[in-house]
């Protein structure tokens, strides 16, 4: 199991080539979830 998420989280850090391009891609994951948050929340 910790084999699998090392695995990934080296997958991640290779796909992104620095600490800024790192942050970027996480604000877009961060943005997504709250823009899906937010279309659940009108159709409630």
């Amino acid at each position: 199991m910790k084999k699998k998420i090392l695995l990934g989280l080296l997958l991640l850090l290779s796909a992104c080539n620095t600490l800024e391009g790192f942050g970027k891609d996480m604000q877009g994951a961060g943005e997504g979830l709250s823009n899906g948050a937010s279309k659940v929340k009108e159709k409630l």
